[in-house]
């Protein structure tokens, strides 16, 4: 009898937003039993679980504890899974520095950006989260990165991104890098005005545009 991934991923992204860790756990193991694919599964079944949680939030359906208890059945999800992600990266990693700008102590989306990137074969340097924009700058030259990735919920603290471009102007290096950013406020006419070089609508979504800017560069 074949697997119907997709009403698998469907029951794992509802584990998630019900809040149902053991569901969670049992689906990834089901999932890992039948060989489906698991990046497929942390994107279609973790990551729209937690996305879907996310504007449950946003719609003040959903408050701080249940968005942190939704995000303790993705992480014991993600637990099973991230061991059977083959990496599609060969050879050599490219760089990724990322973090939530500095105000902001949500992070979530930002640890969901992370984990995508991480099994999409990038090397991610996570400064966390209240960070200012100075420090994406050093760290970005002090590992020699490829991208800068940069996340708020909040629209108080977007001026935070524009800094970090800012900076990168004034010190002549912003074409060392590509600048990326998210969360919930953020939109692509932003980027465009602040001269960031994408805007990604979610984690799976930030893994796409991180391979597209790069492959475009060279």
């Amino acid at each position: 009898m074949p697997v119907n991934k997709e009403e698998l991923f469907k029951k794992l992204s509802d584990a998630v937003v019900d809040m149902n860790e053991d569901e969670a756990v049992d689906l990834s193991k089901e999932i890992v039993d039948k060989k489906v694919d698991a990046y497929e599964a942390v994107e279609k079944g973790l990551s729209d679980g937690m996305e879907r949680a996310g504007k449950l939030f946003e719609e003040e359906e959903y408050f701080i504890p249940e968005l942190l208890l939704c995000s303790d059945a993705m992480y014991a999800g993600l637990d099973i899974l991230k061991g059977h992600i083959r990496s599609s990266e060969e050879g050599e990693k490219r760089k990724v520095v990322i973090g939530v700008v500095e105000g902001d102590t949500h992070d979530i989306g930002k640890n969901l950006v992370k984990i995508m990137l991480e099994t999409s074969g990038f090397d991610v340097f996570d400064l966390g989260r209240d960070i200012p924009p100075a420090a994406f700058v050093e760290k970005a030259k002090e590992v020699n990165a490829d991208i800068i990735a940069l996340a708020t919920l909040m629209t108080t603290t977007m001026d935070g991104m524009s800094a970090v471009v800012e900076i990168l102007k004034e010190q002549n290096i912003k074409d060392n890098y590509k600048v990326i950013i998210g969360g919930g406020p953020i939109s692509q006419s932003f980027a465009d005005k602040i001269g960031a070089d994408g805007y990604a609508v979610n984690a799976a979504d930030a893994v796409r545009l991180s391979k597209r800017l790069l492959a475009a560069a060279g």
